[in-house]
């Protein structure tokens, strides 16, 4: 996807994900989904007609939206919220709903020029800034007033990129996360937050008439670790779901990202085919197939097929084995998880 807006930055945005196989002896839970027909509904099919891989996977309990402008945010709906009989997928959607719904109205952070002052004065006018933050606390009501969900938690990671100076300013809650490739480089790798080995921070909505099993956690907004910095041509900024971060390693995702890039360079013309619809029924997403967009949807792919093998091997040491040996636990190879993958390119017009 590129923006059509005239600055001096462009994005390409491709993304990816895979739900993890249903687990025979997890609760069978009898919640609906948000129906077709629902304001929710619709937007979910839209955003699930993306072009995935051809295996055709359900995204589980993650979600994730993106926004020409640009922002982008990724969701994981907290599994535990199963042995208290809430589907977890249910809050990860709606809270991306809100997300993308509250970013629609924002800028994306330059300022806001009124031709009629003079201009001596114009440099005090200065357009509404929706920080990442403010976004994720805005969706964050949207969830606790949604009537449909009832209780549920979720990580949850957004990006904003100014297409003017090229600054990405984030905001992140729990073990969801992003990285910064630049030159085959990682410049930024976004670290977890938790509250204890496991148990990421995570947005909640709470009913005291609830039940809990081992209890939740509720954090705020305000609590995401807030990032900012300056892009430039050819950066790569990926967002991601711990199913990524607890199988795969930052050099692994440098490794996927520069074949990817060798294969376009040596034949580009050839790469550049029709990808697959995403799963949902109805309206498919606007595709544009650019050499860059192809690049990018190829590198999310890569990413999300690589993180599945990863996770299904129990003979090799995965970044989650590594974190629990650190606490003194015992767990061997992949982590079984669902996994979703944004990656954005971004180049310079100017």
């Amino acid at each position: 996807m590129a923006t059509a807006l005239p600055r001096p930055y462009r994005f390409h945005v491709g993304a990816s994900w895979a739900g993890k196989p249903a687990q025979p002896r997890q609760r069978q839970l009898n919640t609906q989904p948000f129906a077709s027909d629902s304001e929710i509904g619709q937007w979910r099919d839209h955003v699930l007609s993306r072009p995935n891989d051809s295996m055709g996977r359900h995204i589980g309990e993650d979600f994730f939206y993106i926004q020409e402008g640009i922002s982008l945010g990724v969701a994981d709906g907290v599994g535990g919220w199963v042995d208290s009989g809430v589907d977890p997928s249910l809050f990860s959607q709606a809270l991306m709903y809100h997300a993308h719904r509250y970013a629609k109205q924002g800028w994306a952070g330059e300022p806001e020029i009124d031709p009629t002052q003079d201009y001596e004065d114009r440099e005090q006018v200065e357009g509404w800034e929706l920080t990442p933050m403010e976004c994720m606390d805005l969706a964050h009501g949207g969830v606790m007033r949604e009537k449909g969900i009832m209780a549920g938690s979720s990580t949850a990671c957004i990006v904003n990129i100014n297409a003017s100076s090229g600054l990405l300013r984030a905001a992140n809650l729990g073990d969801s996360g992003f990285c910064i490739i630049r030159s085959s480089s990682m410049i930024h790798f976004q670290q977890p937050q938790t509250h204890f080995f496991n148990c990421p921070k995570q947005l909640a909505k709470l009913p005291s008439r609830l039940q809990l099993r081992g209890g939740a956690c509720c954090d705020p907004a305000s609590d995401a670790d807030n990032v900012s910095l300056k892009l430039r041509d050819g950066d790569l900024v990926i967002l991601f779901t711990d199913g990524l971060s607890d199988n795969v390693f930052p050099a692994e995702l440098i490794s996927i990202c520069s074949l990817v890039t060798r294969q376009y360079q040596q034949s580009p013309s050839t790469q550049i085919q029709p990808f697959p619809q995403g799963q949902a029924k109805g309206e498919p997403f606007e595709f544009v197939r650019e050499e860059e967009d192809a690049q990018v949807q190829t590198m999310a792919e890569r990413i999300v097929q690589y993180a599945t093998l990863c996770m299904n091997n129990k003979k090799r040491v995965s970044p989650f084995e590594r974190a629990a040996a650190r606490e003194g636990m015992f767990f061997r190879g992949g982590k079984l998880d669902d996994v979703t993958v944004i990656v954005a390119m971004i180049r310079e017009t100017m």
